[in-house]
C-alpha cells in the first residue's frame, strides 16, 4: 500500500521515490518467489504422502495439513486412482504396489498386531495373529507392511 502511494507521488513529480519504489518492488517479488518455491515444495511432499502411505492419510499427518492441502490430497488420489484403473487391463494397474522393483516374489513377513484373515489369489485364507510369520507374495502385503501390520523379516 505504500508502495501504491508512492508511485501516485512519483507520478505527480517526486523523482526522488523511484529507487525506493523499485527496492520496495523487489523485495514483494523476492519474497513472492520463496512463497511459491515453499508451496510447491509442500505439494511434492503431500503428493509423496500418497505414495508412501497409500489412499488414506494416518491423522498424525492429517492434522498438520490445512483444510485446502487435505482436499488437494483427496483430487490428487481421486486422479491417480482413476488413471490406474484406465491403465492395465480389466482389473487396472496398481502402480504403488511396487515402489521399488522386488528381488523375489514372495517374502516372510512376522505379524506386529491381530489382523484377522487375509486371502491370497489361490483362495487360500491365512489368519494374520500378532507374532505368526508366513512366507507370502509381496505384491499382496505390501500395502499391510507400509500400514504398520507386518514387517519384512530379513534373513
Amino acid at each position: 500500500e505504500r508502495n501504491q502511494a508512492d508511485v501516485s507521488e512519483a507520478k505527480s513529480g517526486r523523482t526522488d521515490l523511484i529507487f525506493l519504489i523499485r527496492f520496495r518492488h523487489c523485495c514483494l517479488l523476492r519474497n513472492q518467489r520463496c512463497l511459491l518455491a515453499y508451496l510447491y515444495d509442500r505439494l511434492l511432499r503431500i503428493r509423496a504422502l500418497r505414495w508412501e502411505y497409500g489412499s488414506v492419510l494416518p491423522n498424525t499427518i492429517q492434522f498438520h495439513m490445512s483444510a485446502e492441502e487435505v482436499e488437494w490430497f483427496n483430487q490428487y488420489k481421486k486422479s491417480l486412482a482413476t488413471y490406474m484403473r484406465s491403465v492395465g487391463g480389466e482389473e487396472g494397474l496398481d502402480l504403488t504396489q511396487d515402489i521399488k522393483p522386488p528381488k523375489s516374489l514372495y517374502i516372510e513377513v512376522r505379524c506386529l498386531r491381530d489382523h484377522g484373515e487375509f486371502e491370497i489369489d489361490d483362495g487360500t485364507t491365512i489368519l494374520l495373529k500378532k507374532n505368526s510369520q508366513h512366507f507370502l507374495p509381496r505384491w499382496k502385503c505390501e500395502q499391510l507392511i507400509r500400514q504398520g501390520v507386518l514387517e519384512h523379516v530379513l534373513s
